[in-house]
């Protein structure tokens, strides 16, 4: 299976955020966006099971 192609964003997030989102990646053994990328399909996919769409 192929891997998805990344593309690269530019976002603003509250320094306390950044630094929580650090930690918790490093806990996770993932690095910063690694970490991100799975936090927003987890919630894409929990979102999309309750409104009956389809995951992504």
């Amino acid at each position: 299976m192929q891997k998805p192609y990344k593309v690269k964003v530019s976002i603003s997030l509250d320094e306390n955020v950044i630094e929580s989102i650090k930690e918790l990646a490093e806990e996770d053994d993932r690095n910063f966006s690694q970490y991100i990328n799975t936090v927003l399909k987890k919630h894409i996919s929990e979102h999309n099971k309750n409104n009956k769409n389809t995951d992504i």
